[in-house]
């Protein structure tokens, strides 16, 4: 196996390279990733500079020439498709990244593969893993649960993005027989997620007495899933997932907003409790985001059924470790937010 791990550098990636590294399958990992704001070799301290399988390639996805020679001169067997722009509040402000990166971008990689694969007369283990989010599936009501059945209806700039990617990589299957694999995840949260996203917010906003944001009413409903767990449930779709199908990957954890911050406040008090212990007065509404889906939970039977997995991680053990990880890794939390990564 001479894997290509897309976005290896950041959040999920990192922590999917730690997990995928010394597999005995494993030839070669190419972690391909162009170090925006939130791709860090930092992540891979320990596995960057010294481990024999490992190499890296600094190449924007962008760039199909850079693209093409990275999936040929590694003789790439196996895709994991992670590199994306993701972060929702950044698409409603600047969507023209999204479309660069998250369709163009997974286009040019699509079409590398396709070369390669047809040049090496179609690889017979050849896999392409495309990571995408519940978010291309819009919004829920009260009840139900988002199924691999279900039709997209993407409602920002990033859900669409990755709709369209989704669309790309089903159509290259469909159309050119390229055996891929889709997933579709809810909410990660763990270590070394960069400080933009809701969790590590709430932990910085508590260490530095600072208000913590919480749009509308708190009320919008979110499925949390633990990344070690999401990264095992990708090593399981990359190898034994069946080409052309779509699995919806979750936590079993949903959880509104409002309360989620209560429990990270509560965490928070109890693991520094010269803080004071009233992390929960720091709490203030603001306005809600545009186009903000009220609800999203995930159907993950299909998963469990066909390829035996399942969470690890119940939303309160797995959030006690990511509190606890925030809090013991502040240089971290400090060098990703330096000016010089944004």
């Amino acid at each position: 196996m001479n894997l290509l791990i897309t976005g290896g550098a950041g959040f999920i990636g990192s922590n999917l390279v730690r997990h995928v590294i010394n597999k005995p399958e494993l030839t070669k990992l190419v972690n391909l990733d162009c170090l925006t704001y939130a791709g860090r070799l930092e992540n891979l301290d320990g596995i960057h500079e010294v481990h024999p399988r490992y190499s890296f390639e600094k190449v924007d996805l962008r760039d199909k020439t850079e693209v093409l020679r990275v999936v040929r001169q590694h003789d790439i067997t196996h895709v994991m498709h992670l590199a994306a722009e993701s972060h929702v509040d950044r698409s409603i402000s600047g969507p023209a990244d999204f479309i660069a990166t998250n369709i163009n971008g997974t286009f040019n990689l699509l079409e590398a593969c396709r070369a390669h694969w047809n040049l090496k007369s179609q690889i017979s283990n050849f896999r392409f893993l495309h990571v995408s989010t519940d978010e291309v599936y819009g919004s829920l009501g009260l009840t139900g649960f988002f199924t691999e059945a279900m039709p997209y209806a993407p409602n920002s700039p990033y859900s669409a993005s990755k709709a369209s990617s989704d669309m790309l990589v089903r159509s290259y299957h469909h159309t050119y027989g390229l055996p891929a694999v889709i997933t579709n995840c809810s909410n990660n949260y763990g270590p070394f997620q960069f400080p933009e996203k809701l969790i590590p917010v709430v932990i910085q906003s508590i260490l530095s007495c600072k208000s913590i944001p919480v749009y509308g009413d708190g009320m919008n409903v979110r499925d949390w899933l633990y990344v070690g767990d999401h990264v095992e449930a990708l090593w399981s779709a990359l190898n034994r997932g069946r080409a052309g199908q779509t699995y919806n990957i979750g936590g079993l954890n949903e959880q509104a907003n409002l309360h989620l911050v209560q429990r990270i406040c509560d965490l928070v008090d109890e693991m520094r409790p010269a803080l004071g212990g009233n992390s929960r007065s720091l709490i203030s509404f603001v306005a809600d985001r545009p186009g903000h889906d009220r609800r999203y939970a995930i159907d993950s039977t299909k998963i469990q059924q066909e390829l035996g997995w399942s969470p690890r991680h119940t939303l309160e053990t797995g959030l006690r470790e990511t509190v606890a990880w925030y809090l013991d890794h502040q240089n971290w939390v400090a060098s990703a937010t330096d000016s010089n990564h944004r």
